[in-house]
């Protein structure tokens, strides 16, 4: 079987780090981001387990391309990691409806692209994963990432459809719901939520990376990168539904 994995927004953050720890695992890695020269570093620097696209996760024709010469004449996908992402952290009345409809293209509409692309290959493997970054924020809506939170809720539904009916294809769906990570995509944001502050920035690249490469041998359908997340995602699911605002409103500064 190919012990190779495909992974979108490797250019940086959590999808480098993780294409840095698969390849040092012996896994070959096939690097996705729309940043070509952010790609093509990794690629120089990983050597011969890497291979690199310039791609948007948007674009299907380009997708099918890069997954195509990824997956080689045997046409086997052993995972896809669907990293790629952006966040926007304004309160919605504030927030640009432009960035608002960017962050549901490439946080839905991108990972619904790449995972049916790739579907052939991850079939022809028999005994395939794909991963995908959800979030925290898809256990309650949070105040000032309301369409981040949304898009999070889609791929969390998206992924616990998929765990079922792909799982006879021979192809395990599942997720990675984590906090707030020490990424660009956070560090560089114009307008941080209150609820950073207030609940802490406690998770590096490398600690989901290390989640994934647990996802890549071992089966649940929502992975946890710290136990402090799965215990909120208990606390939330005691709790009755009608009641759970009260515990996001303060921890969130409303």
């Amino acid at each position: 079987m190919s012990n190779n994995i495909f992974i979108t927004g490797a250019g940086s953050g959590i999808g480098a780090a993780t294409a840095c720890l698969l390849a040092a695992n012996g896994w070959r890695v096939g690097l996705a981001d729309r940043d070509g020269q952010a790609v093509q570093a990794l690629t120089e620097e990983l050597g011969g387990m890497a291979r690199g696209y310039c791609v948007d996760v948007l674009d299907r024709g380009g997708l099918r391309d890069a997954l195509a010469d990824f997956a080689g004449p045997d046409g086997r996908l052993g995972g896809l990691f669907n990293s790629a992402g952006l966040l926007d952290m304004h309160p919605f009345a504030e927030a640009s409806p432009e960035r608002m409809q960017s962050v549901i293209d490439v946080n839905v509409t991108g990972v619904i692209n790449c995972i049916h692309t790739a579907l052939p290959f991850l079939q022809a493997h028999g005994d395939a994963r794909v991963i995908t970054m959800s979030s925290a924020a898809a256990i309650y809506g949070v105040p000032d990432l309301g369409v981040y939170s949304a898009s999070k809720f889609a791929i969390r539904g998206l992924t616990e459809a998929l765990n079922i009916e792909l799982e006879g294809q021979g192809i395990w769906v599942c997720d990675l719901m984590v906090g707030y990570v020490d990424t660009p995509m956070l560090s560089k944001a114009d307008h941080a939520a209150k609820s950073v502050e207030l609940a802490g920035v406690h998770v590096t690249p490398a600690m989901v990376a290390e989640t994934v490469r647990e996802a890549l041998s071992e089966r649940k359908v929502h992975w946890f990168v710290r136990e402090d997340d799965a215990g909120a995602q208990a606390v939330f699911d005691e709790t009755p539904i009608e009641e759970r605002r009260d515990l996001m409103r303060p921890s969130t500064g409303y």
